[in-house]
């Protein structure tokens, strides 16, 4: 659906979105993923620059953008996303340059990897400067920065002349949007623009990295496997609630890492163990729940089936990053189907598998079963 009326203009419709009247005419324009139109950026620029929201594609998932040094459009992507306080955002920046404005300390090891990792999904956590509003990192002294391998969000950063604070495009808790529809369907009327710029890639969120300490620590993995920070910078740590092993962090110093993130409106629950033991736990617990008049779905991989219930293929156990790119829109596909639970088996921990893992496990909200 596309509007043609101006950023940020009022519904006259009264069309109700979300339970409630619309406030925002959110407007849906095709982008070229590859080379983004002048006039498009431009648009949406000065939607940025006016203090309003622009949801934008990038390599990893879409983008909720909003002025990362305005609190007042920063405090808005809180509320529209319905985002906890204290949960800070990841700033998004066009040129590796821009990091030496938003960081107080730059150390050796972020240099090598901003050489090496940007642009791409890797995010570094880093002493934070006075020009990041404290809302922007949600009041830690450090800032969350990445610089997006994708031509759409450079054009928009660029143009608008300012860094853009930007989590996922959907609301908190909810698996985060892969495609331009996901973002309506959580946020039209919320927001003023979407930059239809078709599926992203990746289709998970970025590494976060904590290079503020030593060793750097892995905050979230996501689309930059740990194994190739390490043979960029050597070993690094990754504890057990960046795996998704415990469901809460005291105080979050990145996105994803105190609260259940990801999950569908119905139950999940995750089978990890052993290929063989997980299939045969995964079938026994469908027919537990079926035999209550409970609708099942399952997350598979390989084509596997299971009767009884609607089962979704993520792609083959042996390319993970396939897996992860299919992984939050089939999360969303089974929401849609009807089913009450999901059940979800799980995959190896190497490579993007770490990533599946975590998103997983904080979807399931513990609800974890091992075999």
């Amino acid at each position: 659906m596309r509007h043609e009326a101006p950023p940020g203009s009022v519904s006259s419709s009264g069309k109700r979105v979300h339970g409630k009247a619309s406030l925002v005419r959110t407007r849906r324009v095709k982008v070229d993923p590859e080379n983004p139109a002048e006039e498009v950026i431009k648009d949406a620029a000065h939607v940025i620059g006016s203090g309003g929201l622009v949801a934008f594609p990038t390599e990893t998932v879409y983008g909720l953008g909003a002025d990362a040094l305005n609190p007042d459009a920063v405090m808005r992507v809180f509320r529209v996303k319905g985002r906890p306080p204290d949960n800070p955002l990841i700033v998004h920046v066009a040129d590796p340059d821009s990091v030496y404005l938003l960081a107080s300390e730059v150390p050796r090891v972020a240099d090598l990897l901003i050489e090496r990792f940007w642009p791409g999904p890797l995010t570094l956590v880093l002493k934070r400067t006075e020009m990041v509003p404290p809302v922007t990192s949600a009041g830690l002294d450090t800032v969350a920065v990445r610089m997006p391998a994708h031509a759409v969000p450079l054009a928009l950063i660029r143009t608008a002349g300012t860094p853009i604070a930007a989590p996922s495009a959907n609301r908190s808790g909810s698996p985060s949007p892969t495609t331009a529809d996901h973002v309506m369907r959580d946020l039209e009327g919320e927001i003023e623009l979407v930059l239809d710029g078709g599926p992203t890639e990746i289709g998970v969120e970025s590494t976060v990295l904590d290079v503020t300490v030593e060793p750097p620590e892995v905050l979230r993995p996501g689309g930059l496997p740990v194994e190739e920070i390490e043979r960029v910078i050597g070993s690094v740590r990754v504890p057990d609630w960046a795996r998704g092993l415990e469901r809460y962090a005291s105080r979050p110093r990145a996105p994803g890492m105190k609260y259940r993130h990801y999950a569908p409106k119905a139950r999940l629950v995750l089978v990890e163990g052993r290929p063989q033991d997980v299939r045969y736990r995964v079938q026994e617990l469908v027919n537990e729940f079926t035999s209550k008049g409970i609708r099942v779905g399952v997350l598979t991989t390989d084509g596997k089936r299971y009767e009884n219930a609607t089962t979704v293929d993520l792609g083959p156990s042996w390319d993970l990053r396939a897996v992860a790119r299919s992984l939050f829109s089939s999360i969303r596909a089974l929401d849609e189907s009807g089913v009450d639970v999901v059940v979800a088996e799980g995959v190896e921990e190497r490579g993007m598998g770490l990533a599946i893992m975590n998103r997983l496990r904080k979807a399931s909200g513990g609800e974890i079963v091992y075999v």
